[in-house]
């Protein structure tokens, strides 16, 4: 996500001609969207997407059983 909030803002500076990347070839400006399309690639082909959202369900889940726990009265467990 960084990458591309820096390829976005070296568009642009780029556009506007500020400091000194106004002299900068178009390919180094780019480079960080490439960079981004390469991250996104590699995390939805590995899996990586996906476990992290399945990770995420899971604590909210958890969140919410012991949020439902305590207010029964009962202490929720503690990992183990």
């Amino acid at each position: 996500m960084y990458t591309l909030l820096l390829g976005l803002l070296l568009i642009l500076l780029k556009y506007l001609e500020v400091g000194p990347v106004a002299g900068w070839s178009w390919w180094w400006v780019l480079a960080p969207l490439a960079v981004t399309a390469a991250w996104w690639a590699w995390a939805d082909a590995s899996g990586y997407s996906k476990r992290k959202a399945m990770e995420k369900m899971e604590r909210r889940r958890q969140e919410r059983i012991d949020k439902h726990k305590r207010a029964m009265g009962v202490a929720p467990r503690r990992p183990r």
